[in-house]
């Protein structure tokens, strides 16, 4: 078997050029939350010397001087994007991972090469309109290689198959922090024993290797020599916590405002363990003021609660995290950001039923599931609970945010 790693490219600007043709050729970057730094550049941008991870409004001239379109981030855009990707690939393959929102490896067979991998490309590129980079390897680490060996060849449009060549003249060129699973910290180690590139670290003595960087360091190194020691993995790993967190668009000081915010985190999260048909058997609730205003007071509480009962219902989540808030929530701060964590989580079909029953469980279920249905068919939130608000002044800004073009009936393109 063999494997492919297929990569959106620039993903976040891809996907806000397929509903704007008119941004194909411009320079695009897509920023964070509250529209703080840089998240995502296309090539025109990256060419312009837009770093990621820097703050936009250092950089708002620079925006304005290069004609630089700037977006919001639309993760409720990107996310179906990213499933209509996904999907269309299924539609070639048989055995698939989904390993990031714009990532797949996928399990070839010897027929399947080159020809297969632009039609691939082809096909993501008619039926989603985001193009995408396909690497060829027999492991999952060289088929990564490869893959990036593609983005930075154009003469190759976006395909490379590494099984097809020596791979050593590749491997000498590339450094070790580029290697999936290395990064700056592990190369600083390597650079010590003098292993400088991907084609040192193929070659470098196992025993070492291990010695220096453990179990995964080997098995890259093994990797890097042909020897596939990673499966693909189909099915998701169990969740182990879900967390909703953002920070505000401005400083809030009160305690209602920050009920509101809060509720809404909880009832996207119980939205999420629903969906995994997951429970909770623990909340954890924090709060955050800016610590990058240290002339302000500072105050970062956090304090959690284990339900008698694992639970999914929005109404005990919100109540109990609501509780926990109160407990924490001290006047005269400025708060920046507040978050809720649900852990110890575990499927709903192995938990043990109580002892006592739970009068009206069945009915609060099935009001839960009428709301769910409505909100799939009508938007997310269209059916609320009273305690999230009306007004949600808290909001992160996103002052440059397009439309959900594909998950929002009014934001749909018209044509005329």
């Amino acid at each position: 078997m063999r494997f492919a790693l297929v990569d959106c490219n620039n993903f976040y600007c891809s996907c806000e050029r397929v509903f704007n043709p008119g941004l194909m050729g411009v320079p695009v970057v897509v920023l964070s939350n509250n529209d703080g730094c840089v998240i995502a550049r296309s090539e025109e941008s990256k060419k312009l010397g837009v770093e990621m991870g820097t703050p936009a409004f250092k950089n708002e001239e620079m925006f304005k001087k290069n004609g630089i379109q700037v977006f919001s981030s639309n993760y409720a855009l990107y996310g179906d994007m990213s499933a209509r990707v996904m999907g269309t690939m299924r539609t070639m393959v048989e055995q698939m991972e989904v390993y990031s929102i714009d990532e797949a490896f996928l399990a070839l067979d010897a027929s399947q090469g080159i020809a297969f991998a632009r039609e691939l490309r082809s096909r993501v590129r008619q039926w989603t309109g985001i193009p995408v980079s396909v690497g060829i390897g027999p492991t999952k680490t060289l088929a990564k290689l490869a893959n990036r060996y593609a983005k930075k060849n154009p003469s190759l449009n976006g395909v490379f198959d590494l099984t097809t060549v020596e791979p050593d003249e590749i491997l000498a060129k590339i450094e070790c922090q580029d290697i999936w699973g290395v990064g700056r910290r592990t190369s600083a180690k390597l650079a010590r024993s003098k292993i400088l590139t991907a084609l040192d670290l193929k070659n470098a003595d196992m025993a070492l290797i291990r010695n220096a960087l453990g179990v995964v360091g080997e098995r890259i190194a093994r990797e890097l020599n042909g020897i596939s020691c990673m499966e693909l993995e189909e099915l998701p790993a169990s969740k182990k916590a879900i967390a909703s967190a953002r920070s505000f668009g401005h400083r809030v000081e009160s305690l209602v405002e920050l009920e509101e915010a809060l509720a809404t985190y909880i009832a996207r999260v119980g939205e999420k363990l629903r969906t995994g048909k997951l429970l909770a058997s623990r909340i954890s609730v924090f709060l955050e003021t800016n610590h990058f205003r240290p002339e302000l007071p500072q105050y970062h509480p956090g304090t959690q609660a284990t339900f008698l009962r694992p639970t999914n219902q929005t109404p005990e989540l919100i109540g109990t995290g609501l509780d926990l808030l109160r407990k924490i929530y001290r006047p005269g701060y400025q708060y920046k950001k507040t978050g809720v964590m649900v852990t110890d989580l575990v499927d709903e079909s192995s938990v043990q039923m109580s002892l006592f029953g739970n009068e009206g469980e069945k009915h609060r279920i099935a009001l839960q599931k009428a709301v769910d249905g409505l909100n799939k068919r009508l938007g997310r939130n269209a059916v609320s609970f009273g305690s999230m608000g009306l007004d949600e002044a808290w909001q992160m800004r996103q002052e440059r945010k397009s439309r959900c073009f594909t998950t929002r009936w009014d934001d749909l393109l018209v044509v005329s």
